[in-house]
């Protein structure tokens, strides 16, 4: 008897072994794939699933107009199978990579497709912030499936699979989003915020983004510019102010501090929120920035 039970236990540590060995080979085979912020990350977890491994380079709550790529980041990209960058001049260090990106994977544009709009301080440069307009989020989806295919054909069918069922859910979220808004009363459709992040968002959506500094995040505001959005929020009624999470909040609160606005809350504009906070991933940002505008600009 206790015979059978020693050969009977040393059985099932062999199957254990086995699916130990074997769940360790899957990680291993993995798709190996880098996208430089984590917006475009967690659009990529969603169509790859299980068979990719993602790295972010600008991580959540980070800001990607001012990252400084590190040894460690072309490594990153010289080891991998697929890179994915926004593109429209939202990666401005990334040339700094390019002797790793010319010796690892094909480098692909997710933005590739989108109704792209000019930037408001620089009308011959565009806007690269096209992922919070969602019919634009469709496009970065349907353009990562495709790159996830070619760069691994034999899960192509698990990649459409996987994008179909997301852009499910970003049509459904487009409507919410459109309802929601629909919503706040055309008067209070104005909204101030650090830089010009949201202008696809205004677009499609109908709502009026003012901010103090540009595109590029890392530009400080003149003091003509801030005066000018003080008297703006005071002349029109302006409700409220918003912080991004990018951003240092010191200079909205002064703006909403001199203008007699409140701080309406946090906008999550260029990274989501780490996987505690109220935006870790492209849904729940969508939704978390919802909220805050619905809260703050309704009556």
């Amino acid at each position: 008897m206790i015979g059978f039970l020693t050969r009977a236990l040393a059985a099932l540590a062999a199957v254990a072994a086995l699916f130990l060995i074997a769940g360790g080979a899957s990680a291993q085979t993995r798709l190996p794939v880098v996208a430089t912020f984590s917006i475009l990350a967690d659009f990529v977890r969603e169509v790859g699933g299980d068979r990719v491994a993602v790295t972010s380079l600008v991580g959540p709550n980070a800001d990607a107009h001012a990252y400084a790529p590190t040894p460690d980041d072309a490594r990153r990209i010289a080891a991998a199978r697929l890179v994915l960058v926004n593109g429209l001049g939202f990666e401005g260090w990334l040339s700094r990579l390019a002797d790793a990106a010319a010796r690892g994977a094909p480098t692909v544009v997710a933005s590739r497709g989108v109704r792209v709009r000019a930037r408001e301080d620089d009308p011959k440069r565009p806007d690269p912030h096209a992922w919070h307009d969602v019919a634009n989020a469709k496009r970065y989806v349907t353009n990562i499936r495709d790159a996830l295919a070619a760069a691994d054909p034999a899960a192509a069918a698990v990649y459409a699979e996987n994008a179909a069922a997301y852009l499910a859910q970003l049509d459904a979220l487009d409507a919410e989003v459109r309802e929601a808004i629909g919503r706040i009363p055309p008067a209070r459709r104005r909204v101030i915020t650090s830089h010009d992040a949201f202008g696809y968002f205004g677009a499609a959506y109908g709502l009026a983004f003012v901010a103090p500094e540009g595109v590029a995040a890392d530009a400080e505001a003149s003091a003509r510019d801030v005066a000018r959005i003080i008297a703006q929020i005071r002349r029109e009624r302006i409700p409220a102010v918003f912080l991004e999470n990018i951003k240092d909040p010191r200079l909205m609160q002064r703006i909403a501090h001199e203008s007699g606005a409140r701080i309406g809350g946090t906008l999550y504009s260029d990274a989501l929120s780490g996987p505690d906070g109220p935006a870790p991933t492209y849904i729940a940002m969508m939704r978390s920035n919802l909220r805050a505008l619905a809260a703050a600009l309704a009556e």
